[in-house]
């Protein structure tokens, strides 16, 4: 097993968590970067209340053994770590449940990304503690092989490296490359302020509906330019 990464910044923490999975993706997007940084959509909340933000930490097994996974577990040196797991998609098992989950949430993660199936969904949901997993499978998993922890790994199809930035909520989740981390971050944060506009836009568009006043331009500018024509 290879040592944790540095934790990311609490600032670097703090401004992911006041965005949206979406407006983050769309920040890399803007940069250009593969995929946007998004896992496939068949990854997602267990429940649709989890909201994650943290530092990756990277394991690699297959077939259902969690054995690394319980290494893993065990081994977080400090907290504020998200445990991102390429499953390769096994479906004949779960990977973990609850107690694990339970597990993982006394040490300090801060949640849970696998490439493959979970089970004890009304127990994660009680636990509050945020799991993304292509979907639920009673069968237990085997305890077998150590895998590979703080590896490179490809999980739904992104490539993950430990300490990289991984964010999820009920959109999905996504993975911004560390060495990236400012500049995604700070281009989400414009897509924010312009959909904060946009909001602010059309309750006034609807306000002045309902009074029967003169209604503003709804439309934003880029669809009335592209309609004209300008680039």
């Amino acid at each position: 097993m290879k040592d944790f990464p540095e934790l990311l910044s609490d600032e670097i923490i703090e401004r992911a968590s006041k965005l949206e999975v979406s407006q983050i993706c769309d920040g890399m997007k803007a940069l250009k970067i593969p995929r946007y940084g998004t896992l496939t959509p068949d990854i997602h909340a267990v429940d649709p209340s989890f909201k994650m933000v943290g530092t990756a930490m990277t394991i690699e097994t297959d077939n259902s053994d969690n054995f690394p996974i319980h290494v893993a577990t065990y081994s977080a040196p400090r907290e504020g770590y998200v445990m991102v797991i390429d499953g390769k998609g096994y479906k004949d098992a779960a990977y973990l449940g609850d107690k694990i989950m339970g597990a993982c949430k006394a040490m300090g993660y801060k949640g849970i990304v696998v490439d493959g199936y979970t089970r004890d969904r009304s127990g994660n949901i009680e636990l509050d503690f945020p799991v993304f997993s292509r979907g639920l499978n009673p069968a237990g998993p085997i305890k077998k092989n150590p895998g590979k922890i703080n590896e490179t790994i490809v999980c739904g199809g992104v490539e993950v490296h430990p300490g990289d930035l991984v964010c999820g909520d009920e959109d999905g989740v996504c993975v911004v490359p560390r060495d990236r981390i400012e500049e995604v971050l700070a281009e989400a944060e414009k897509k924010q302020a312009y959909e904060d506009k946009r909001d602010i836009t059309i309750a006034d568009f609807v306000e002045k509906k309902k009074k029967g006043e003169p209604l503003p331009q709804l439309a934003p500018q880029w669809v009335l330019d592209m309609l004209a024509g300008k680039k």
